[in-house]
């Protein structure tokens, strides 16, 4: 995409389609607790703005909101759009999701806010408003709670050198620490400065297993809000010793010490090193070390969750073009220039995107910079699995699901204890070991692009250019469905394409939500709809959807990461969408559509609804007919009608467009001097030439060559790889090389007074077994050792016998000098 439209595609768009349409003209009825509701007079649902069918009290009753999301700690102040209040006296109530309140307030301009609870979830949060001090509850809208760590650094307060607080109390160092926090975003003359201790109570995996925040003291209070605070840390009384994970909480002095759900700016979570008690201070380590250890006998108890957790991809190219299954660490980003702090060594690392069944545990996987995964038994700076994912498990809110937090109490904060203050890491290590990747098997790709053009996931090539709408896979394995618009595109002179492009994709699985990526009516503009509502990325590029996860990695990229490991990467290529789908191995046999049938089979791609197989070497003609066979059923259908253009072109019009005729591969109507300019672009690229040829557009012909281009690279990226699993090096040695993957050799040597029983190197072959075992280093001298007896003794034998040839010699001529007149 031009760099010219990336300020649009950021942004994305914020505004519904059409939403300068006014409501429907003499609309009758209200939208007074009807929100998403089309049914009745007029509609209250996200789609009548575009069709100028709504209610015309329907932005004082479905509400919008800014801001629109903020941490899920709470104490975020935000104003209800489009609602003015002329009461100020009257009591406002926030509730969200039916059972949390809040109290809110009308400002002096009459305009509306709410402030967000803290919770122990991530994603969009239901709330309603009451007017009338909690009688009636008739608007609505929607709060996304966001995991504290995706929050900007302007809506928390500062740790000035995290790591200082974290190491407070160890040696060197003490002395003062500070905070900082912006001041526009708490309106207050004085604040109190509080500690909130976090913990997870009960027997884990048990009903009585239960996650709290809980205000421990105040550090300050009746403080001048100036934006900086700093004080000499005192160890804490003993009855708040047991909080060792908290948060610092800034509100407004008028508040009472500890009151919830206020105005208030976080800190993040972090070690509470400095308010830890004077055995801490005076011996660190062996307070961090009975720590450690209590940890182990407590993680030894409970129940194993490494069996459950994927393994990880074999090389970093792998770990990047999974992005189904494996997702950036943001603590860990190639792109943020690797700024790895517990992974010393690695460039990136990707956490696993689901959490596992059963336990709701988590995998990372961590590389260094020439691909190689690194691993905790060879480098500290290895991967480490989480007992707490950190990005939490739906339906989150009780350990160990909540977001970023229970990572904290179960996986970091002992990784402090035994690997930061106190020498013990092996402890940890053992216990957190790294996954290879012997039992990765990389997903199988497909792609859509250009006018149309398909590789299935068993690599079948083909063209489909039909004007409608159509099924690109189906997986009764889930109930995954996904579904594509396909219009023609106006020509600069305003004629009509002989070809086609994808506008608009949508996903489904089961029960979970629909999301749909389309064009926008801007050039190199991307509108991204959950459940036919535009939403607005201007404040955050990740999602927690009800059964996927979201993300605006770039301006024109958006990635949909579903429960059953499947994902689907939608993007701008030119004046069309690109659609990737990638899919874990066990959707073999499951799929059926445009994408073709995942069975390693080409030759049943072609598989229409009624199971009737066409053969690979069909017309261009007979797979029109097969493209066709899938259009979708309008009772199926998960797009999106919400403009008269798409009504009456689509909703209400066959599915696949038997009017249209598109060119076939077999036609050539280009000119001598195009058909050169085309083959001087593409090359052997036969997707991009017949673009040419369909459009008349070069630009139109590269988009289409970069997109092939892309999908041939990440399927050599997702190549299956050979990993010969670790190997170790021998008792009372070491080894050189930390790669095992086929071709991958690893050397051995034996420390001083050992000597080496087995081979001195083992190479991994292409059956995934070593050449040779890990060798023994047996006690005694090392062959260096006794081949330095041996050529020392042959040394000193040469020497003396050396001396007495040259004093028999030596004698000899003394002999015969003294002959000699």
């Amino acid at each position: 995409m031009k760099p010219s439209l990336l300020p649009w595609a950021l942004l994305l768009l914020a505004t519904v389609p059409g939403s300068g349409l006014r409501p429907a003209a003499g609309a009758q009825g209200s939208c007074s607790q009807r929100c998403g509701n089309q049914s009745g007079p007029c509609s209250c649902h996200p789609t009548c703005f575009g069709l100028a069918s709504c209610c015309m009290d329907v932005r004082d009753f479905c509400l919008e909101i800014s801001p629109y999301s903020g941490s899920m700690m709470g104490g975020k102040d935000f104003v209800v759009q489009h609602l003015n209040w002329s009461n100020p006296a009257d009591s406002v109530i926030c509730s969200f999701k039916e059972s949390i309140q809040t109290r809110g307030y009308v400002d002096a301009s009459g305009r509306v806010h709410c402030v967000s609870p803290l919770l122990y979830e991530s994603g969009r949060i239901p709330f309603t408003l009451s007017m009338d001090n909690g009688r009636s509850f008739p608007r609505s809208g929607t709060w996304l709670s966001v995991h504290p760590s995706k929050v900007s650094d302007s809506e928390k307060s500062q740790l000035v050198n995290e790591t200082r607080w974290q190491y407070y109390g160890t040696p060197g160092t003490q002395g003062n620490l500070t905070l900082t926090w912006n001041t526009s975003a708490l309106p207050s003359d004085t604040v109190t400065i509080e500690l909130w201790g976090y913990e997870e109570t009960g027997q884990p995996y048990s009903q009585e297993w239960a996650a709290a925040w809980s205000y421990l003291y105040s550090l300050a209070t009746n403080v001048h809000n100036s934006g900086s605070f700093t004080f000499t840390p005192k160890p804490a009384p003993q009855n708040f010793q047991r909080w060792e994970v908290g948060s610092l909480r800034i509100v407004d002095s008028r508040h009472r010490a500890g009151e919830q759900d206020v105005q208030a700016l976080w800190s993040n979570e972090h070690a509470l090193a400095w308010h830890l008690g004077d055995d801490f201070r005076m011996d660190p380590v062996a307070w961090a070390r009975n720590q450690c250890l209590a940890w182990e006998e407590l993680e030894d108890q409970l129940p194993t969750f490494l069996e459950e957790l994927p393994d990880c991809p074999c090389t970093l190219a792998q770990a990047r073009a999974d992005s189904g299954r494996f997702h950036t660490d943001y603590g860990c980003d190639l792109e943020r220039g690797s700024v790895c702090t517990y992974h010393p060594g690695a460039v990136h690392c990707v956490r696993s995107v689901q959490a596992s069944p059963k336990y709701d545990s988590g995998q990372q996987c961590c590389y260094t910079a020439d691909g190689t995964q690194l691993l905790t038994a060879d480098s500290t700076g290895g991967s480490t699995p989480d007992r707490g994912h950190d990005w939490g498990s739906p339906p989150y809110r009780v350990p160990p699901r909540v977001p970023g937090l229970s990572h904290w109490v179960y996986d970091v904060i002992s990784f402090y204890h035994c690997c930061l203050w106190a020498p013990e890491c092996f402890r940890y290590m053992s216990r957190r070991p790294s996954s290879d990747c012997r039992s990765y098997r990389p997903p199988r790709l497909a792609s859509a692009f250009g006018d149309p053009h398909f590789v299935t996931f068993d690599g079948t090539n083909f063209t489909f250019n039909g004007r409608g709408e159509y099924v690109l896979l189906e997986a009764a394995l889930t109930d995954l469905r996904v579904q594509a618009r396909a219009q023609t595109r106006m020509a600069p002179e305003g004629s009509q394409d002989r070809g086609t492009g994808l506008t608009a994709v949508a996903i489904q699985e089961a029960n979970s939500d629909v999301v749909e990526v389309r064009l926008g009516d801007g050039a190199g503009v991307l509108q991204v709809l959950l459940n036919q509502e535009v939403l607005s990325f201007a404040e955050q590029r990740w999602m927690d959807l009800k059964g996927m996860f979201l993300s605006v990695a770039a301006g024109d990229r958006v990635s949909v990461m579903l429960t059953s490991e499947a994902g689907l990467e939608i993007s701008l290529q030119g004046p069309f969408l690109s659609v990737a789908v990638l899919l874990p191995e066990k959707f073999l046999t499951h799929t059926r559509g445009l994408l073709g049938t995942l069975n390693d089979n080409p030759a049943d791609d072609f598989t229409l609804r009624s199971g009737e197989v066409l053969p690979p070497s069909a017309s261009s003609r007979e797979l029109f007919r097969f493209g066709a066979d899938w259009a979708v059923q309008n009772a199926s259908s998960l797009l999106t009608y919400d403009s008269k253009f798409l009504v009456e072109n689509f909703k209400e019009q066959p599915k696949h467009d038997p009017t249209f005729l598109p060119l076939f591969p077999e036609e050539s109507p280009t000119s001598p001097s195009q058909a050169s300019a085309a083959a001087d672009l593409c090359g052997d690229d036969s997707f991009c030439t017949f673009d040419v040829a369909a459009t008349g557009s070069l630009s139109v012909g590269n988009a289409s060559r970069v997109a092939h281009m892309q999908h041939l690279l990440r399927v050599r990226s997702l190549q299956p790889v050979v990993s010969c699993g670790w190997l170790a090096p021998p008792a009372n040695g070491h080894k050189q090389g930390e790669r095992y993957l086929v071709g991958s050799t690893v050397r051995f040597r034996c420390n001083n007074g050992y000597s080496l029983a087995g081979a001195e190197a083992s190479t991994c072959q292409a059956d995934g077994t070593w050449s040779w075992p890990t060798p023994t280093c047996q006690p005694g001298r090392s062959y260096a050792v006794l081949l330095g007896i041996i050529f020392g003794g042959l040394g000193l034998v040469a020497l003396v016998g050396l001396g007495y040839w040259f004093l028999r010699r030596r004698k000899s001529n003394t002999a015969v000098w003294g002959s000699q007149p």
